[in-house]
């Protein structure tokens, strides 16, 4: 039965949002519809810009402190999704991406897709401690402290490492 609902909704969406439109336009007017169709469709690129930046430095938050970015990378999708949604014209698309932007709204859903959702991960090398490095690795392995004279940017003549065996 669940199978069946989805291709039936996208093949009612368009007869939807056709009807919106009609009812729309004969209560405003043309003109006033296609501007809001517009404002609809840039609201909806300066909100997912917006609210995708915010997301995208929560995930990195929650990975630096070796939380699972499971519920964040959730409502990152729902962003997209709202913002995809108000970019489309039309008056129910614009409805829901509207109510997708809505925090409550991402976490309900969140709510009833948290069961079926893994977030697979080594997030525990992240702890928020920053190795002695500066970089990426987890802190594994030995820190190397070499003087200015143990380090030179210039190929050295003498080196084997660089020396190719002609023979």
């Amino acid at each position: 039965m669940r199978r069946i609902l989805l291709p039936l909704f996208l093949l009612a969406l368009p007869l939807i949002e056709i009807a919106g439109f009609v009812i729309v336009g004969s209560e405003i007017g043309v003109l006033a519809t296609m501007a809001l169709v517009l404002a609809s469709c840039i609201l909806g690129s300066i909100l997912l810009r917006l609210q995708g930046f915010g997301v995208l430095s929560r995930i990195r938050q929650d990975v630096a402190e070796g939380r699972d970015p499971g519920r964040q990378l959730a409502h990152g999708v729902m962003i997209l999704v709202a913002g995809i949604l108000l970019i489309i014209p039309g008056f129910f698309t614009d409805i829901i991406g509207l109510l997708l932007f809505l925090p409550p709204v991402r976490d309900l859903g969140w709510r009833l897709v948290r069961d079926r959702v893994q977030v697979v991960g080594d997030f525990g090398t992240f702890r928020g401690r920053p190795h002695a490095g500066g970089g990426r690795g987890g802190g594994k392995g030995p820190t190397i402290d070499l003087d200015e004279d143990d380090y030179k940017r210039t190929p050295d003549p003498d080196s084997p490492w660089r020396r190719i065996d002609r023979g």
